[in-house]
Parts: C-alpha cells; structure tokens; sequence
C-alpha cells in the first residue's frame, strides 16, 4: 500500500472549516449561474446530462468513503489542498467542477444520436473520450500533494474503466432519453444519494 498516511490526513481534513476559503462561493455562484443560463433557454437535456454525472460522482464518492470505512482506506483520497473537504476522496471545489462537466461535454454532442464516428455511436465514443482524458488528467493530480491513489493497483486503467466511464456513458446517453426517464433516473440516484449520506455521514458517521 502506497501512501497510507494519507487517509488519515483526509479524516484529519474531513468537513473541517479551518481551510475554508471565499473563492468558494465564487465557484458555487458560477455553477449556478451554468444552469440557470440553462434552464433560462431550455436546454433541459444539457441539464440532464450535466445531472446525471453529478450524482453517479456522488454515489462513486459514497462508496469510496464506505471503502475507507469498513478496510481503513479509500481508494483515493484528498489530504489537502482544498478549501472544504466533503468526503475523504472529494473537495468542494472538485466536486463542483463534476457538477457542470457531464453539461459542458454535452454541448459536442452530434445533433443526430444514431450518427457513427470511426463505425461506432457518436455518444459512445465521446463519452470514452472524455473518459480518458480525465483519466490521463488523474496521473497529474496523484502526482500532487493534493490527491493520493493509496493503492499501488488503483491507477489511470482502473479509474478509466470502473468510474469515469460510468460516468460519462451515463451523462452522454441520458442526453437523449425522454423526459419522464431522466427524471426517473436522475430522482432515483438524488434519493439514493440523500439517503445513503444521511445515514451514513449523518447518522452513523462512517463517511
């Protein structure tokens, strides 16, 4: 095992306010600004997409922060660098940036879903592209201080396959479903989610 001392660095960190910074609220202001623009213009399957990542991250961040819970570390942990740590794998400002990137990545969406790239949907391969470079993005970040892979197996290959492309199939694909699906499925994950953190964080504190 890499690095263990980062876990408890992370613990160390959780949800604490000593580091929080302002620029913080800037970024929440900015988000927010992304989708109401969104919303103004009726882009409700950009809002979709950009939803639907958001709360498969949050689940993936659950599960890592149970995986800390019950081996004593997570796969991946935060031990600094961020103003506000969430859970012990994710910063605010991280998370953030995950609440707007599956939206952004569906504006180069081809206006025809059945259109093919090299033989292949067009939604596929966009979403493993975009799982990729984050992907490659990570080997930067677990060079950092700031985010630590604690295990020396958990890397860029298994990080592209079991998360970020979950990820962006789930958030390219749900940009075409009908209404009353992406509701469906972006409702289940957000209870799912709520409940999970609030027996889990809350309650119990596991998380």
């Amino acid at each position: 095992m890499n690095h263990p001392e980062a876990t408890q660095a992370a613990l160390n960190l959780l949800r604490s306010g000593e580091p929080f910074q302002w620029y913080v609220i800037t970024l929440l202001a900015l988000v927010m600004y992304v989708y109401f623009n969104e919303v103004s213009k009726g882009n409700w399957k950009n809002i979709a997409a950009g939803l639907s990542l958001y709360m498969v991250h949050w689940f993936f961040e659950i599960m890592n922060g149970l995986i800390q819970h019950f081996s004593g570390h997570a796969l991946w942990t935060v031990p600094t660098g961020t103003a506000f740590l969430l859970l012990v794998g994710v910063g605010v400002e991280l998370s953030l940036m995950f609440s707007v990137a599956g939206l952004i990545f569906s504006k180069i969406l081809p206006a025809d879903p059945s259109m093919k790239i090299l033989g292949i949907n067009n939604r596929l391969v966009i979403a493993v592209g975009n799982a990729a470079f984050f992907s490659i993005f990570e080997i930067f970040l677990a060079k950092t201080p700031a985010f630590v892979w604690v295990y020396p197996w958990w890397g860029s290959l298994p990080v592209f396959i079991s998360v970020y492309i979950p990820f962006f199939v789930i958030s390219m694909f749900s940009y075409d479903w009908q209404p009353r699906t992406q509701i469906r499925v972006i409702g289940t994950l957000f209870a799912i989610n709520a409940g999970m953190l609030v027996v889990f964080a809350g309650m119990l504190s596991w998380i």
